[in-house]
């Protein structure tokens, strides 16, 4: 149940008039009262043909003239509008039963205190089975005005009470950082012109997806300007930037003027200082020649990045919780940069995870940004590679960001933060929707290079001494053969596969995981690309680096091999 206070002005009679007239789509059907501050006596124009909507209106403003007439000062804003609507899944309320629901919102908000004779004056129509609207005058009997200060949070907690005891849908706790809901004009105008989206939202997706692509508040705006949002900067005289509003294309006034929204409407993290905060925190940005160089790809060093998360949500120091929210909120850049670069197949359940996950990237707790730089840097590096991922990559990079979720829910759920909690939930099951999608195809190939029996069973042994507590539902899972190939493949590598399940097991715990072998597949495919060093070469190395340095310069063609890898595999087989 929503119930959205509204700011109405002075206009009593005509509030009055759009809730019992037919509406901007003739949607109002049967309007009447269902509660009131005094039923009895009290003018329906609903379903009493003698009454008329100026009665009604006047009997309402009857405090407000008192006043007026008695201090000389006109109270201008006296109107209080509250619409109180329930979810399209709730069962249909009675009219007794709003007129309940109405007696403990008006309560709640301070306009009628239980048991206060002298509280403002307020109605409760009915024009629709889903929803009511309240109309208060912000007058008491008495003359003063009435304490409405977090009127807002007192009736919502009201709302989070009624859903319990109607049966009805239960909303999550909020704490003010939540974007507004889409107004009901701006639902109609979407509509009208053919819109998937509300104005807001549409704005809050474009913002959203330029944050991985720019490394300050100016690139942020060069980038929209770029694009089809309609940007206008506000600056100092010295041509600093002091604030933002955006536009879409179409979104027009009465009068044909181009409507611009503050970036701090669209959506409370999307202000000018919040980004900046962000955005100008992080490292400065690589020569592309260093980034050529880097030994992995942008894929895997957001994998690797990953694994900060964990620590920053697990950390016990002076400042975990500012820490932990800094690598939520880089987590959501992380995975819109993933869905604006991953194959067509996932892309859409990635753009729907980074759309739900945005409410997870905010909360009450400041986020220290400095923390997370390198999950951010990661972001970038990935919508500026112009090479896609390879299927392991993109796998284990999806794997990541499932547990990264997973993490994300629950500190926020340890926190209270119970709409964010909900948001990551939402974003997680969009997210394990992907990795099972690209992880298809993966597992097939290695199902097809399954290892023979003979090794099959030395790798379930590994198994069941690095992992005793799971390797039951490990050996059981359909993707045991596809884990065995990957152990194998990085036996032949060099690794030792009872030290990647113990350390794979150790990133992520296995007792919540739906498939502990995809799991184990994705992480240890991550960690084993490369070849394991070889001891005897490095001791060789090292050996003749000594020698060199104790007997001068050598010929750059005289240094000394490095002795070749011993069978690792085969020396293993053969002690077993």
């Amino acid at each position: 149940m929503i119930a959205a206070i509204k700011r109405a002005g002075s206009n009593t009679r005509g509030l009055l008039a759009y809730l019992y007239g037919p509406g901007r789509q003739d949607e109002h059907l049967d309007p009447h009262l269902v509660a009131a501050f005094a039923m009895l006596g009290m003018p329906d124009p609903g379903r009493d043909e003698s009454a008329t909507l100026t009665q009604l209106g006047r009997h309402l403003d009857e405090p407000v003239h008192l006043r007026n007439s008695e201090f000389g000062q006109k109270v201008t804003d006296h109107v209080w509008h509250c619409p109180v609507r329930a979810a399209p899944e709730d069962r249909h309320l009675s009219d007794a039963e709003w007129g309940e629901i109405a007696q403990r919102i008006v309560e709640a908000a301070g306009i009628a205190p239980p048991g206060d004779d002298l509280a403002c004056r307020w109605i409760a129509a009915r024009h629709a089975d889903d929803h009511i609207h309240i109309l208060a005058t912000t007058v008491r009997e008495d003359g003063r005005r009435p304490k409405l200060h977090d009127s807002g949070i007192r009736v919502g907690d009201a709302c989070r009470q009624i859903e319990k005891d109607y049966g009805l849908r239960q909303l999550k706790k909020g704490d003010r950082t939540a974007t507004r809901r889409p107004t009901q004009g701006e639902m109609h105008k979407a509509e009208r012109l053919g819109w998937e989206q509300t104005s807001r939202q549409w704005l809050e997706d474009r913002i959203r997806a330029a944050i991985p692509h720019a490394a300050d508040a100016e690139e942020l705006i060069a980038y929209l300007e770029a694009g089809d949002v309609l940007v206008k900067p506000r600056r100092g005289p010295s041509g600093d930037l002091l604030g933002y509003a955006v536009g879409r294309p179409g979104d027009l006034n009465k009068n044909g003027e181009q409507i611009f929204k503050a970036a701090g409407k669209v959506a409370p993290d999307l202000s000018l200082p919040k980004l900046k905060a962000r955005l100008e925190t992080t490292a400065p940005e690589e020569h592309p020649t260093a980034r050529r160089n880097k030994p992995t790809t942008p894929w895997q060093q957001a994998t690797e990045a990953l694994d900060a998360l964990h620590t920053a949500i697990t950390d016990t120091s002076d400042s975990p919780d500012a820490s932990a929210q800094a690598h939520i909120t880089a987590l959501g850049e992380l995975i819109e940069a993933t869905a604006q670069q991953a194959p067509a197949t996932v892309r859409a359940e990635l753009r729907a995870s980074a759309r739900e996950f945005a409410r997870a990237q905010r909360s009450r707790v400041r986020a220290e940004d400095r923390a997370a730089q390198a999950l951010r840097s990661a972001a970038r590096d990935i919508v500026h590679t112009a090479t896609g991922p390879d299927g392991s990559a993109l796998v284990a990079l999806l794997a990541a960001l499932v547990w990264a979720a997973i993490l994300a829910g629950r500190w926020h759920e340890a926190k209270g933060h119970a709409q964010q909690a909900e948001a990551a939930h939402q974003a997680l099951q969009h997210l394990q929707i992907a990795a099972d999608h690209a992880i298809t195809p993966v597992l097939a190939d290695l199902e097809t290079r399954r290892p023979k029996e003979d090794a099959l069973g030395v790798l379930a042994r590994d198994v069941r001494a690095a992992v005793p507590d799971h390797a039951d539902r490990i050996l059981a899972d359909t993707g045991w053969p596809a884990l065995a190939t990957v152990l194998a493949d990085a036996e032949a590598r060099g690794h030792q596969p009872h030290q990647l399940l113990k350390e794979a097991a150790a990133q992520r715990e296995l007792g919540t995981a739906r498939q502990p072998a995809r799991v184990l597949i994705t992480r240890i495919q991550h960690t084993s690309r490369n070849p394991a060093p070889n001891r005897r070469a490095e001791a060789a190395r090292l050996r003749s680096t000594a020698s060199a340095n104790a007997s001068g310069p050598q010929h750059r063609g005289s240094q000394p091999t490095a002795a070749p890898a011993a069978p690792v595999q085969q020396e293993r087989r053969s002690r077993r």
